[in-house]
């Protein structure tokens, strides 16, 4: 059973793949051919301008949470792991990571702001000569 399957994957995952935007694209062009005219007066599309519309919308507002890979977005699996290890370093650790990070993302959480530390150290920055001629 196993070989059979193993033998027919290159067949079948393209089928199936090529039903599946199929089956989606119908739907998208059902629902704009039943709501879109009425609702905003819009034509109505043909089946490819639906998978050309649901393919675009794909691209541009990604393909879902994700999860699967590692630093692509959904990190279900990371999130879980590092939890684990914030869970169990010690306050001193977890405030020196806390640091680091915010260090490596130029305190993102700031958004506010302005450009994060950058933004706020900006007024106390002097230069060498500056330094010198208050005595610092």
């Amino acid at each position: 059973m196993r070989k059979v399957f193993y033998r027919g994957r290159f067949i079948f995952i393209p089928l199936a793949v090529a039903a599946f935007l199929s089956l989606i694209s119908f739907v998208v062009m059902q629902l704009w051919n039943n709501l879109l005219p009425d609702i905003l007066h819009l034509g109505t599309i043909t089946f490819w301008q639906a998978m050309g519309i649901f393919i675009l919308c794909k691209l541009l507002f990604g393909f879902g949470k994700g999860g699967g890979r590692p630093g692509w977005g959904g990190g279900g699996f990371m999130r879980a792991r590092m939890a684990e290890r914030f869970k169990n370093m010690s306050p001193e650790q977890q405030e020196k990571f806390k640091a680091k990070m915010r260090d490596r993302m130029c305190n993102w959480n700031d958004r506010g702001q302005g450009f994060g530390k950058f933004d706020r150290d900006w007024n106390d920055f002097k230069t060498e000569g500056e330094a010198k001629a208050s005595g610092e």
